[in-house]
């Protein structure tokens, strides 16, 4: 079996400046490269957090004509952080649509899901 490493997933963003500030503001990620494809109509962004090597593709198709169509087939991108909720309250307080601290067992609060400006779900967890 060949061996693989994963280096970036992709989503569509229909306001590249939005979806960037969002990902800085909400949870620290950092442009790492751009590339610009006038002749294609697209820009790609690549965002990193400064720790590992994954990186999240942002993907601009210039002048979209209409939101993309989620579907049912995408899950979430998951991210770990130290103090689950004080990052809870401050996402709530910069006005995020933010979904309440739940766990898979009763009584811990492990996660929640934060929704970027194009619809797409974060699970963010309680570093292990």
């Amino acid at each position: 079996m060949a061996s693989c490493k994963m280096i970036h997933m992709m989503i569509r963003v229909m306001d590249l400046e939005r979806s960037l500030k969002f990902y800085d503001e909400a949870l620290g990620l950092k442009e790492v490269r751009r590339k610009d494809m006038p002749q294609g109509k697209f820009t790609l962004v690549y965002l990193g957090d400064g720790k590992s090597d994954f990186q999240m593709e942002l993907t601009y198709n210039y002048d979209p004509e209409k939101p993309y169509e989620l579907g049912n087939g995408y899950g979430h991108l998951a991210v770990e952080v130290d103090n689950l909720e004080a990052v809870h309250l401050e996402h709530e307080a910069k006005g995020y649509q933010v979904g309440a601290l739940k766990g898979l067992d009763a009584g811990v609060s492990n996660y929640y899901f934060l929704t970027d400006p194009d619809g797409y779900q974060i699970e963010v967890m309680r570093k292990h």
